[in-house]
Formats: C-alpha cells, sequence, structure tokens
C-alpha cells in the first residue's frame, strides 16, 4: 500500500515534545512471511526485489526507481548496517530489511517525528510499524527511530555502513532541517560509510527556492549540503533519470505519477482533469548521488 505525502512546511511541521531515542519494534502478532522469504535462498538484492511479498503495484515502479541499479550504485552489501530516513509506507524497506535479514545486516529506520495527536502524520509512522510487525520473520529486527527538528540519534554513532535519502530532501527543506539532516547521516555513519540520496532533480541554473514548494532540487544544491555538513562527493549516477520531465507541472513534482494531484497539495481532487500528459511523461526525473564520510 502506498501512503499519499504529507505537506510539510517551516510553519506546519508537527513535531514531539522531545527528542526520541531508539525503539525497538517489536511484535505479538502471527508472523506471515511468505514460502519464498529470503532466509530460505541465498540473500542477494535481486531476490529482494524480486520477492513475491511485494505488491503489483510495488514492482510497477522498479522501471522508475531501478532498485537493483540503485542499490548497487549505493554499495549496499551483504551484513551491513543500513540507516533508511523517513520511510514512509516503506517502499525500499520492503526490499532493504528481507536482504538485511537474510545475511545478518541491521535496518534503522528514522521514521517522521510526530506529535501522536496528529491523524494523518501518526497514521503514516502507525501503519509502517503495522507493516514490519506482521511480518517480523520476514523484515527481521528493523529498528524503528526518530527524525526531525529535536530528535536525537538516528542510529549509534559511527555505526551504520550505508545510509539513504530517498526523495526526502525536498520535504526537509520545507520543513527547515534538511542541514540537521545531512548531519544525523554524518554522525551515524562509519569513517569511509556511504550517503546514498535519490531526489527530484530541478532544472539547472533556475534560482532554487529553498523551501523546494514543487519538490525538485537543484543537483549543486544538494552536493554543496552534503559538503557543507562534511562530506565528499564519490559519484553521480543517472539510473533514475528521465528525460521527459520538464519540471513545469501545475502542482509540482505530485502531479506526475504516483502522486497523480489534479489540484494543490491537500484540496478535493478536479475530476475533470486530464492526466493523459503527466502519464506519458512518467515519474520525475532524479538525481541519483553518492558521498562518503572521511576516514
Amino acid at each position: 500500500m502506498m501512503l499519499p505525502d504529507i505537506a510539510w512546511s517551516r510553519r506546519g511541521l508537527i513535531v514531539g515534545a522531545s527528542a526520541v531515542g531508539l525503539v525497538g519494534c517489536g511484535s505479538k502478532k502471527a508472523d506471515e512471511t511468505p514460502k519464498s522469504a529470503p532466509e530460505a535462498e541465498n540473500g542477494t538484492i535481486e531476490t529482494a526485489v524480486g520477492g513475491d511479498w511485494r505488491s503489483s503495484a510495488d514492482r510497477a515502479r522498479d522501471m522508475w526507481r531501478h532498485p537493483i541499479e540503485s542499490l548497487k550504485f549505493w554499495e549496499l552489501k551483504p551484513g551491513q548496517t543500513v540507516v533508511e530516513f523517513w520511510p514512509g509506507a516503506g517502499w525500499y524497506t520492503e526490499i532493504l530489511a528481507p536482504f538485511l535479514a537474510a545475511t545478518n545486516g541491521k535496518l534503522y529506520a528514522p521514521t517522521l517525528l510526530v506529535d501522536p495527536s496528529d491523524p494523518a502524520a501518526a497514521g503514516v509512522v502507525e501503519a509502517y510499524r503495522r507493516k514490519l510487525s506482521e511480518k517480523s520473520k520476514l523484515y527481521g529486527a528493523v529498528e524503528v527511530t526518530a527524525f526531525g527538528p529535536t530528535s536525537g540519534p538516528v542510529a549509534p554513532a559511527g555505526s551504520a555502513d550505508l545510509v539513504l535519502f530517498l526523495r526526502n530532501v525536498h520535504n526537509w527543506m520545507a520543513a527547515g532541517i534538511a542541514e540537521k539532516a545531512f548531519k544525523d547521516a554524518l554522525a551515524s555513519l562509519k569513517p569511509g560509510g556511504v550517503l546514498g540520496v535519490e531526489e527530484h532533480r530541478g532544472e539547472p541554473g533556475r534560482v532554487q527556492d529553498v523551501l523546494a514548494a514543487d519538490g525538485y532540487v537543484q543537483e549543486a544544491y544538494v552536493v554543496q549540503m552534503a559538503r557543507e555538513a562534511g562530506f565528499i562527493v564519490a559519484g553521480a549516477s543517472e539510473i533514475n533519470a528521465n528525460p521527459k520531465d520538464t519540471k513545469d507541472h501545475p502542482f509540482g513534482v505530485w502531479t506526475l505519477p504516483p502522486a497523480r494531484l489534479s489540484a494543490p497539495r491537500g484540496e478535493p481532487a478536479e475530476p475533470g482533469f486530464d492526466h493523459a500528459k503527466y502519464d506519458t511523461i512518467g515519474e520525475s526525473d532524479r538525481m541519483t548521488l553518492k558521498f562518503v564520510k572521511p576516514k
């Protein structure tokens, strides 16, 4: 299931009253592991991507997100400790968690730092926890932590081999916490550890909106934030590029699939909106970047 995006702004970010520490994701529910779970086979990225626990809707997006190629570019290896910031509904978690569980690795998942009284934000986190607990044998002992303006460490300092920012930098820019995300990522990584970034790529040469209101971020801007946090640029790939994306859509990047908005975010859908042009474009043009923590 894919949950809708939540709009974030400097005024509208919902946060908890205090920093949230590391919280385990235990469960008393019955395990529902499919027979083809990767712990029954040799754990490979290909096995995890091909797992029958993934929905047909999620599989259909592989042609746009290229998980096998992306994860190999970011140097994911068996047995690693990985931090996936703001996993949302868990599209990438359904690949990462089984792979790491099958290879004696570890996944930390810093979710939204929210006020439990907010039904929308709290619902995203609850749905994610429920996903993990319902198939705990498949996903392994994922450690659910938190990330937000007042959060503490997303994982033990210097423990991670790989940290992933997957289409979230624009959200953090809107919330005024993008710089904190890069700093928290650096703190969690081992020396020589990798930060992988997938983000909607803005048009070069345009003035960057610091709130990224249309969802697009210039590649140079991301590189600048990473360098200022202390990272070294280690590579860039066109794995997730889409030259058809004109980046001038009426409702920002969310006009395109999979969101397919027909009205501004938070407003009712417009029944007469013609999606054909945007469906032909497909998903957004994305940068795929790799940074390294200095040794």
